[in-house]
C-alpha cells in the first residue's frame, strides 16, 4: 500500500513545541519579546509560507490555496516594514 502525501501546499506548517508556546503566549498576551519574534517568524516563514514557490503547475487551485497563504504572510511583512511615523505625519495634514 502506498501513503499518497500531501501536495506542499496542502500541507501545514511545521513546527516544535517551542513554536506552539510562543503562538500561545502571544495570543494570551504574555510572550517575551523573544517569543514575539519566534511566533511572527513562525508565523510568516512556515504558516504563510511567504517565501515559498506558489506555483503548481498541473493544479491552478493549489496555486491559488498557495498564494491565498503568502498574501496573508506579506500583508504581515509590510506591515512590519511601514514607516507608520510618516503615515502619522500625512494623517495630521
Amino acid at each position: 500500500m502506498t501513503t499518497r502525501k500531501a501536495p506542499p501546499q496542502l500541507e501545514p506548517g511545521q513546527y516544535e513545541v517551542a513554536d506552539a508556546y510562543a503562538i500561545q503566549q502571544v495570543m494570551a498576551g504574555t510572550a517575551s519579546s523573544d517569543a514575539q519574534r519566534r511566533a511572527m517568524d513562525w508565523i510568516i516563514n512556515h504558516a504563510a509560507s511567504t517565501y515559498d514557490m506558489s506555483f503548481s503547475p498541473d493544479n491552478h487551485s493549489l496555486t491559488d490555496f498557495a498564494e491565498g497563504r503568502r498574501f496573508v504572510g506579506s500583508q504581515i511583512v509590510k506591515l512590519s516594514k511601514l514607516d507608520t511615523r510618516k503615515m502619522v505625519q500625512q494623517q495630521g495634514n
